[in-house]
């Protein structure tokens, strides 16, 4: 079970997700929970190792005692007076240890990606800690787990890879006899630790990550991502209020729409999940009673061609054109051999005899990119534009697909196009400013008469019907 920063932001919010472990375990199930920094917490302790890094002491240790009140605050709501007096010593000796090290940056006036991931690090290690007595002390035998001790990365610091191998003995030496033992173990997703046992961190959304890993290193019966939404929507409710939850989806859409921009899961955190067909549950913390959307190795028939409208913004069009290499051996090559250079991910890619467009979302070292493909052939960006993409399991299967969605959006200029390359999704690229229009139209086009058996039309019926009341 792994809770996201906005279900244990503050008291209210841990208490209730100590209630939904509870729900877990008088059903009889085995819980293992992982949780993210409380929320905006990463934050904040990214701004105090900058401002470390710059020799700032007074600013960083600044945001080190505003979160030091923050956590012993939720923990004094949470806890009774004498477990709370145990873990106040703790918390204090963490914050203690975190303000010692925002002194030792300011000092030596340069922050490394090796003590930022420490930096960073706390956020985790507290909120887990805090969890863990949360837990023990409403009878559920909570017992904290450092994570550096079980998820065993590389030293790639601020996006290390997971050994799973060591992971899974890891695993079943530290956690397994807890659980055995009754207890409920809780650990901090996002960070893990070299064999050398330097602390490293997943990346961004690395929770998740910490979870689909846990849950595969111990062959569990069901990886569960609770957040504030009610599971994967048919797109961003913000943009269409009208959104549908999606009941059932497949790893691979799931994977899709993480990559293009969907917010509910980290693009990576299923792989673990799909190599051990473990289901993934996406839940709200808010609203438990919610069925959520399940993740499974196979989709569900569905009606619709598509599952899921994605967006994607703030990527940038590179145009590569050279007409003095026309059918040139190798042209293609020393292109991708440029982008690989900078480690730049493409998102898309559209060719002719002598020009290549490419999208990417890697804006830092454009330049830089730019000035080596020039030696090659003539460049040209194009910023501000965004990647829509419809995901579907059987698109190919339904006839006439492509004129519709660009029947659709008649009224946007699209940039590019790609069909073909996945069997499970058609993507283009519009100005960023066109997003929203182009979102809406192809919502209203395709989920206007959904398939029930996918879709939660029950819950669209049940919001309009509320509506219409408050406004009678």
């Amino acid at each position: 079970m792994k809770f996201g920063g906005t279900s244990v932001e503050d008291a209210p919010a841990m208490k209730r997700t100590a209630e939904i472990v509870r729900g877990r375990r008088d059903k009889g199930l085995e819980a293992v929970v992982v949780v993210s920094a409380m929320a905006k917490v990463t934050d904040l302790l990214l701004a105090a190792a900058a401002a470390a890094g710059r020799g700032d002491k007074a600013g960083a240790l600044a945001i080190g005692a505003r979160l030091r009140h923050r956590h012993i605050d939720t923990a004094a709501a949470l806890l009774e007076t004498e477990r709370f007096a145990k873990l106040q010593l703790a918390l204090h000796a963490e914050f203690d240890a975190l303000d010692d090290l925002l002194r030792g940056i300011s000092a030596v006036g340069e922050l490394t990606p090796r003590t930022n991931d420490l930096v960073v690090s706390f956020g985790e290690r507290l909120s887990s800690r805090v969890m863990a007595e949360a837990l023990q002390e409403r009878g559920m035998q909570g017992a904290h787990v450092d994570a550096r001790r079980c998820i065993v990365t590389d030293a790639n610091y601020g996006k290390a890879a997971p050994v799973e191998s060591a992971i899974e003995g890891k695993l079943a030496e530290v956690v397994l006899p807890l659980i055995e033992a009754g207890k409920t173990p809780v650990m901090g997703g996002f960070i893990g630790a070299t064999v050398e046992g330097v602390t490293t961190t997943l990346g961004r959304g690395g929770s998740d990550y910490t979870a689909a890993l846990v849950g595969g290193g111990m062959h569990a019966g069901a990886i569960e991502i609770w957040t504030d939404v009610n599971g994967i929507m048919t797109t961003d409710p913000r943009i269409c209020p009208d959104a549908l939850r999606v009941k059932t989806i497949s790893f691979e859409e799931a994977a899709e729409l993480a990559y293009f921009g969907a917010k509910v899961l980290h693009p990576a955190t299923i792989l673990p999940a799909v190599q051990k067909s473990i289901p993934v549950w996406v839940l709200n913390s808010r609203n438990a009673a919610n069925e959520g959307t399940k993740i499974t190795a196979m989709a569900d028939k569905c009606a619709s061609p598509f599952k899921s409208i994605a967006a994607k913004k703030r990527l940038t069009i590179v145009d590569v054109v050279a007409s003095r290499m026309l059918m040139s051996h190798g042209y293609l090559k020393a292109v991708f051999d440029v982008f690989d250079k900078y480690k730049c991910a493409i998102d898309m890619v559209s060719t002719s005899e002598v020009s290549i467009s490419l999208t990417v979302d890697s804006n830092q070292q454009l330049p830089e990119i730019c000035s080596d493909l020039s030696k090659i052939a003539d460049v040209k960006m194009e910023g501000n534009k965004a990647l829509v993409c419809l995901v579907g399991e059987d698109i190919r299967g339904h006839n006439g697909i492509a004129g519709q969605v660009f029947s659709a959006i008649s009224h946007v200029n699209v940039r590019m196009i790609s069909q073909g390359a996945s069997e499970i999704n058609m993507s283009f690229m519009i100005d960023e400013e066109d997003v929203e229009e182009a979102v809406r139209s192809l919502h209203k086009h395709f989920f206007t008469n959904p398939d029930e058996t996918v879709f939660d039309v029950t819950g669209r019926d049940n919001a309009n019907r509320i509506e219409q009341e408050s406004k009678a």
